[in-house]
């Protein structure tokens, strides 16, 4: 693995131009990039950013859905030696203007689907002097297009020290205080090499993208670690199964990067079309479906559920999920059909990956082994899951209060995290402190563990489990535990307003003798709309509280 960013792209592209290295479906078919094209199209940018005046360091934001081109804008800024700040494109103006105040950015590139919105954010961020528009669709006297400029491939790329920083992801506070993270070619090398030792996956591979570009969990294992392995990549503009099975089928897809949310919505999928087989098939499915759970073995699943198996193209692989915990009868599903799901931990701060479950050290439950480079531990006191590695942030952009605020005193990162490790060095995550919940008497709930029992209900599509304060009464100004439910649209469909409610309530009743008598919710909340999520499909805790 090179220690050099500028070598690592001469290296793949040398031994790999010829070779599918990004593609996208439009209208008019597959468009498609070999990794001659990419390095191509980076140095094009590189060329024309240098030549406006971009120097070491100043910073180039991006806004784009994930595209070819996205990818060579991330190398171009490599190439030029500038730092790469990518949106979430689902934020608003008002929150983007936060952001770009903040890390003043000179060149804003953006796709033609949000041109509008560059021209509005020029107008309010004084620093962005260019705007370049990155894909075809759209050509403009005012404002240049990526596919326009002139390839000079002669042009002295920019060496940069691997400390500094390669990229600036804002995580949160939008709103008023934004907090970006920033990451170095250090952190980014670390992670393209230690994820390659996870997996083996190599040029004849195929990797499907749904997350969004502006996460680090894609930037690092859906784009960067695949890349390095020679595999290719395409993007889907859909999170519809129905749009995504004929991909998977077409390009054979082996590979994808997710987070929960959409593995539950897989199976769901499944689940429906499983429920509309006849009576016979129906039987024999769930005979089928015995035997692989008892023998448990990954060729015998893939035979006995071929059907099912082609419907992902034929030669898929697996899973990586990360971003929210894992429903592990959602994971159990797919194992016993013969698709693996490798659960990984990160965030931001980490680049974003802490561990991971690989092909050869995998335990259902948890959330994998330390990757390698890295090493973690537990507070003794607090329970705190603490790392240690080439991975960890440079810390948050202008913000040196906050980022020592992050580290222990001994500069193990804090996680903020509740975890166990057990003998075999599996890490479980069981909470967060933040999300702690301290009732009058004293007693913490972690609203993860209450959440994960109330879930398994077949009638809960999905729930979020917060505190109030007290307004009234003896309890005044202490904390009781509210569960927000989101039923699952059979149920929603199958009951009227009050017998609903009177089926959620059971359920949750029901369920919640698992938990200790403190930990069950004292108010239920059943909302027929869905709850709000985060950029990558995770319920957004913070959202629902702000809204109640």
């Amino acid at each position: 693995m090179d220690t050099n960013i500028l070598t690592f792209i001469e290296k793949r592209t040398k031994e790999l131009e010829d070779h599918v290295a990004l593609g996208i479906r439009s209208n008019l078919g597959w468009s498609e990039i070999t990794f001659k094209g990419l390095s191509i199209l980076s140095r094009k940018l590189a060329s024309y950013l240098i030549d406006i005046g971009i120097n070491k360091g100043d910073k180039i934001a991006i806004l784009s859905e994930s595209m070819p081109e996205l990818g060579a804008t991330l190398f171009a800024s490599v190439l030029s030696g500038a730092t790469s700040v990518p949106l979430d494109i689902k934020l608003t103006i008002h929150e983007l203007t936060h952001i770009l105040s903040d890390c003043e950015p000179k060149v804003m590139l953006v796709s033609s689907t949000h041109y509008g919105d560059a021209l509005k954010l020029k107008e309010l961020v004084p620093s962005i002097e260019h705007i370049i528009i990155i894909d075809g669709k759209r050509t403009n006297q005012e404002h240049i297009n990526l596919h326009s400029l002139e390839d000079l491939p002669d042009k002295k790329w920019r060496h940069r020290n691997p400390d500094k920083t390669a990229l600036i992801v804002y995580t949160s506070g939008t709103t008023g205080n934004p907090k970006g993270v920033e990451i170095t070619y250090r952190n980014m090398l670390s992670q393209v090499l230690a994820v390659g030792k996870c997996f083996s996956f190599n040029r004849n591979d195929a990797m499907l993208s749904i997350l969004p570009m502006n996460h680090l969990f894609e930037i690092s294992v859906g784009f960067m670690s695949f890349l390095n392995k020679g595999a290719s990549i395409y993007y889907s503009n859909s999170l519809k199964p129905k749009d995504i099975f004929p991909i998977m089928r077409e390009k054979k897809i082996t590979f994808m990067v997710a987070v929960p949310a959409f593995l539950k919505l897989m199976k769901t999928t499944l689940d429906t079309e499983i429920k509309q087989y006849g009576p016979f098939k129906k039987a024999f499915f769930n005979i089928k479906y015995t035997i692989a759970k008892i023998i448990n073995n990954k060729t015998l699943s893939k035979i006995l559920f071929r059907e099912l198996n082609q419907k992902f193209g034929g030669k898929f692989k697996g899973f990586m999920s990360g971003g929210a915990p894992l429903d592990i009868n959602v994971a159990k599903f797919f194992e016993t059909i013969g698709i693996t799901i490798y659960e990984a931990y990160g965030l931001s701060e980490a680049s974003p990956i802490i561990t991971m479950n690989t092909e050869k050290h995998r335990k259902l439950g948890s959330v994998g082994r330390p990757i390698y480079g890295v090493k973690v531990r537990v507070d003794s006191k607090t329970h705190e899951l603490q790392i240690m590695g080439e991975n960890i942030m440079k810390g948050y952009y202008n913000k040196p209060e906050l980022t020592r605020e992050a580290f222990c005193e001994d500069g193990w990162l804090k996680t903020g995290d509740i975890a166990k490790i057990d003998s075999n060095g599996y890490v479980y995550i069981t909470g967060r402190i933040k999300n702690m919940i301290v009732l009058s008497g004293g007693k913490k709930v972690f609203p993860e563990e209450v959440e994960a029992v109330l879930i398994k209900s077949p009638l809960i599509e999905e729930l979020i489990v917060y505190s109030e304060v007290i307004k009234t009464g003896s309890k005044q100004g202490t904390e009781e535990i509210i569960a927000k439910i989101h039923p699952t649209k059979e149920t929603i469909e199958k009951y009227n307003d009050e017998d609903l409610e009177k089926a959620i309530r059971a359920e949750v009743k029901k369920l919640s003798l698992e938990l200790s008598s403190y930990k069950r919710p004292n108010n239920i909340i059943i909302t027929k709309d869905p709850l709000p999520r985060t950029g990558i499909s995770k319920v957004s805790r913070k959202k629902v509280v702000q809204n109640v």
